[in-house]
């Protein structure tokens, strides 16, 4: 195990366990006055000419969220081994595992669902480590904090590792470090 292949279906936004029923709920839809203008002239005439009026027929496209499969390069031997030690468990148990079998499963046999997963990693984090106020995105936060400042990559190679499209995604999850907030305070 020198790479580990997350497909599409196991990352952020899928619905690997077909569970989730969410839908984008529209809050505010936004148009330039123009555009506002020859909408409600279009639906003016289609009141005067007694037709039908449905609102979400109105509404723009909602662009879809598309989820990418990403490879994750497994550095740590600790981690390696404590990986491939945990599958050599699981085939003993469950001879017949498939490359889109969950990795973790319950005492059922049944996958965790990604909320039990985000849970169980922020009690890790709090009991095992001892961070206060932990949650299952600090660790992603903190590499990434780490990559930026301590190790003084590129945004673009945290972004490549944190797996975003967009760099401003990755300077949100970037936290700079009290040090540097205190410098710069006092070069003032």
């Amino acid at each position: 195990l020198e790479v580990m292949s997350l497909p599409a279906a196991y990352t952020k936004g899928a619905d690997v366990m077909k569970r989730s029923k969410s839908r984008y709920r529209r809050r505010t839809v936004s148009f330039d006055i123009e555009a506002f203008n020859q909408l409600i002239r279009q639906i003016e005439a289609m009141a005067k000419a007694g037709a039908k009026i449905n609102p979400a027929d109105f509404y723009p496209p909602v662009k879809k969220h598309k989820g990418r499969s990403r490879d994750l390069p497994l550095v740590d031997p600790d981690l390696r081994e404590a990986l491939e030690q945990h599958l050599m468990v699981r085939i003993e148990k469950q001879r017949a595992l498939k490359p889109s079998d969950p990795l973790f499963i319950t005492q059922k046999g049944v996958p965790y669902s990604p909320n039990t997963l985000q849970e169980h990693m922020a009690l890790m984090l709090r009991g095992w480590a001892g961070i206060e106020k932990a949650s299952s995105h600090s660790g992603r936060r903190s590499v990434i904090t780490n990559v930026i400042h301590k190790q003084k990559k590129s945004v673009k190679i945290a972004q490549k590792i944190a797996g975003h499209v967009n760099p401003s995604t990755t300077l949100i999850y970037e936290e700079p470090p009290e040090e540097q907030i205190s410098d710069a305070l006092k070069s003032l």
